[in-house]
């Protein structure tokens, strides 16, 4: 009775159980096996063809980052940048009074030193780039603050004026580089000089804006006329000696057609400015 036990089957169980005479665990029929299981991966990076691909790659990067340094380089270098921002609290200070009040100002030539031009901070004539870069993020701040006052204020109004505020200026330098290039003026400004020159007007109007917080329409009004003509001096009187430099090297007065075109040239610069300080301030004053 005990040995007949496993011969007896389920009469319910509709097909016999072979489990109890499988194989052991882990065998099965040779056409189930893992195909590519004796190749190891790692042999793959091991093979000469694919060494050859990663050093063949690693070297189009190196080469592509040295093209990408070496043409940035001749767009700018790095010491150039340093140059324009080259300041201190003495240089920031006294170039602030003269933007707001240049008209005491006599000597407006730029200092040189074995043909280089000195930093800003030894010449309060010299152009950088700090005091614009930061009278840039400054009347952004200003601008928030004045729409925040009127309930008016959101990111998204504030990022467009922010980009407004930016895209005139690149257009302004922009239309200058290609006004200097037809009119061929022979002169040492560059394009970093001409954003520096540009970005002086937001310091007027930042003045311009909190006074007219302060003060009223009225406040905004007189002030922002006062520092449209502070800039209209400080352009014409700086831009002269840039755009007239070939005749004021030589020390004689240029006279005739291309004379008139490069005065007309910086005075069209200059006079540019307080379009650009009304048109971006005016409707944040109410």
């Amino acid at each position: 009775m005990r040995g007949a036990a496993p011969d007896m089957a389920d009469p319910n169980q509709l097909f016999d159980d072979t489990s109890a005479h499988a194989g052991p665990p882990g065998l099965g029929y040779r056409g189930q096996e893992t195909p590519g299981m004796g190749f190891p991966a790692q042999a793959l990076l091991t093979e000469p063809m694919s060494n050859f691909a990663v050093a063949y790659g690693s070297s189009l990067a190196s080469q592509g980052k040295e093209m990408v340094d070496r043409n940035l380089d001749r767009l700018i270098t790095i010491s150039k940048l340093k140059y324009y921002f080259a300041v201190d609290t003495v240089y920031v200070g006294k170039k602030l009074g003269l933007l707001v009040f240049p008209y005491m100002h006599k000597n407006w030539e730029v200092r040189y030193q074995q043909d280089t031009p000195v930093a800003p901070r030894f010449d309060i004539n010299a152009p950088d780039l700090y005091i614009p870069a930061m009278a840039f993020i400054t009347y952004i701040l200003v601008a928030g603050l004045a729409l925040g006052t009127q309930n008016r204020f959101s990111p998204e109004i504030l990022g467009i004026q922010a980009s407004s505020a930016l895209v005139w200026l690149i257009i302004e330098v922009l239309v200058t580089l290609l006004s200097l290039y037809l009119v061929t003026v022979n002169t040492d400004l560059t394009t970093i000089d001409l954003i520096a020159f540009s970005g002086y007007k937001y310091v007027g109007m930042i003045v311009g804006v909190v006074s007219g917080l302060l003060f009223g329409r009225t406040g905004y009004y007189l002030v922002l006329l006062w520092c449209c003509i502070a800039i209209v001096v400080f352009m014409i009187r700086t831009l002269r000696l840039k755009i007239l430099s070939e005749a004021a090297a030589q020390g004689v007065l240029v006279r005739g057609a291309k004379n008139q075109l490069r005065t007309y040239l910086t005075m069209a610069i200059a006079a540019a400015q307080p379009v650009f300080m009304y048109w971006l301030t005016y409707h944040l004053v109410r």
